[in-house]
């Protein structure tokens, strides 16, 4: 498998000296582990150098100092690193065994927690044990795992080699926590919707599809869990929210990745201002509890403001967000009402947009804005509620009662990236009907969206209390949060191009230490 590698090779020969030793290498279940960062917290100034509180840890050797009848280690769990002292006093009966240890393998060992001479917490070890003998070794201690596109594609590494990166996804873990909890505070209840969807439905874009051999029907990978969310409203659950995956078969990028977390919820009885005060709330909680968690308050600057670093600039969550409509915006950029069908299609055709007879002036003004307004909105260092959308790109969204030319709907962009989503939801059946038909006419049959939703349809025939949606990226929400300007770095394992064949050998051999 790896016999082209000599450190493979000089570690075969040590695994067999473990198993001439009577030991399994590859370790079996251990009893009464103590996390490192428990154990650190155990000592305390009193602590005596060699006699404190008993503890057993485990983790992986990454730093290994043999001074001849003392042995430091240093050993890395998920919760921070430790130094082991072994003496060979301690370890008369084992110190054979000791001396097999080497980097890159996990271990055990229990002794009673001291310091040394220079004052490093450290655990005196009178026993110890191999949980798993590392038969590759990990990048150089000194350079860490550098190359972006090795750490992405062999994510175990980059999390034992840098622990920035195993930071980067314990607070993601405990973000997406209080998300939950914040939700369930407010009477949402989790609830989990069809992965595999025989309609394509809840936004416009290219699917998977995949074949189910049981039923001979091909189904998709959902774009969008909204519509089943929706007929719960129906059925009567009136506060609901899912955190989980969709899939979108379209481009990779700094923001993109076909697979991609996503918050959906709904709650009966709102609108799209109170999508805006939850997402607000939402938003400047999280944000405020991860400034005090990497950064104290700056001097003089007020106790309610919340600045998060974000690359090279400063962003700033400090609730009320920015709100300004789509049209101001449209208008100021191009200099025509975006209700104005002659003025859009002028503007298209001066700025070379495709094919603009063929196209609706809605789809036109999506184009433009898209093109020559979302660029701007990066220069912003504070979020921005973008509100007031032509209603020709919203067919879920309901309409205006002053004017059925513009959905109430939202999207709040942060440092030029779209965040959130947000709609006062659209529950007359009739409508839905019509404005489901208008998009059919205009779209291709293998694009998403393209099949009626009869079901749908039918489960708002039976009544939907008017209600807010709302949808998060949950990925781009950690970038900014976590100061990560590539979704790659927030998902733990991005899709990536296969290597070529010549060089999928070399893939399966880290670099060596």
């Amino acid at each position: 498998m790896f016999n082209d590698n000599p450190q493979f090779k000089d570690r075969l020969a040590r695994l067999e000296k473990w198993r001439a030793a009577g030991v399994d290498p590859f370790g079996r279940r251990t009893d009464g582990i103590m996390s490192t960062r428990v154990v650190r917290d155990l000592h305390t100034p009193e602590t005596p150098h060699d006699g404190g509180p008993a503890a057993r840890v485990a983790g992986r050797i990454v730093l290994l100092r043999d001074i001849g009848k003392l042995i430091f280690l240093t050993i890395v769990d998920s919760t921070g690193r430790l130094q082991i002292g072994v003496a060979k006093q301690l370890m008369a009966a084992h110190w054979d065994k000791v001396k097999l240890l080497e980097l890159g393998d996990i271990a055990w060992f229990s002794g009673k927690l001291g310091h040394t001479k220079t004052g490093e917490i450290t655990l005196w070890a009178d026993d110890f044990g191999l949980s798993a003998k590392a038969m590759l070794p990990l990048p150089d201690k000194f350079h860490g795992l550098a190359d972006m596109e090795l750490r992405h594609r062999q994510r175990y590494l980059d999390l034992a080699a840098n622990p920035e990166s195993m930071e980067v996804f314990v607070a993601r873990s405990r973000i997406i926590q209080m998300i939950r909890e914040f939700l369930h505070r407010r009477d949402f209840i989790e609830v989990e919707t069809p992965m595999m969807q025989s309609i394509a439905g809840g936004a416009a874009a290219r699917p998977f599809m995949t074949h189910h051999n049981a039923l001979d029907i091909d189904l998709f990978m959902r774009i969008s869990p909204e519509l089943y969310l929706k007929r719960l409203l129906v059925g009567g659950m009136e506060r609901v929210f899912e955190i989980n995956r969709n899939f979108r078969n379209e481009g990779i990028d700094t923001r993109h990745n076909p697979e991609f977390t996503m918050m959906e919820l709904y709650q009966a009885y709102s609108d799209l201002s109170g999508m805006m005060e939850l997402t607000e709330s939402l938003i400047a909680d999280l944000a405020a509890d991860r400034r005090r968690a990497i950064m104290p308050q700056p001097p003089g600057e007020s106790p309610s403001a919340v600045r998060l670093p974000y690359g090279s600039r400063m962003l700033d969550f400090t609730p009320p967000f920015k709100r300004i409509s789509y049209n101001e915006l449209f208008e100021r950029h191009l200099g025509v009402n975006m209700l104005d069908e002659a003025g859009v299609r002028k503007a298209a055709v001066s700025h070379d947009v495709a094919d603009v007879d063929k196209k609706a002036a809605a789809v036109l003004v999506g184009e433009l804005f898209e093109r020559l307004v979302e660029p701007t909105l990066h220069d912003m260092d504070a979020p921005v509620f973008v509100f007031d959308y032509p209603a020709g790109l919203c067919p879920l969204t309901r309409r205006k009662p002053d004017n059925p030319a513009v959905a109430e709907r939202f999207e709040l962009y942060v440092a030029g990236m779209e965040l959130a989503n947000a709609y006062t939801e659209l529950n007359d059946p009739f409508v839905q009907h019509e404005t489901f038909s208008a998009q059919l006419a205009g779209l291709k049959e293998e694009e998403s969206m393209a099949k009626m939703d009869h079901d749908f349809i039918t489960a708002l025939a039976h009544g939907m209390p008017p209600a807010g949606g709302l949808g998060i990226g949950i990925d781009r929400l950690m970038m900014l949060l976590l100061n990560r300007t590539s979704i790659r770095d927030v998902v733990l394992f991005p899709q990536l191009k296969p290597l070529p064949a010549e060089q999928s050998a070399a893939a399966g051999s880290p670099p060596a230490a």
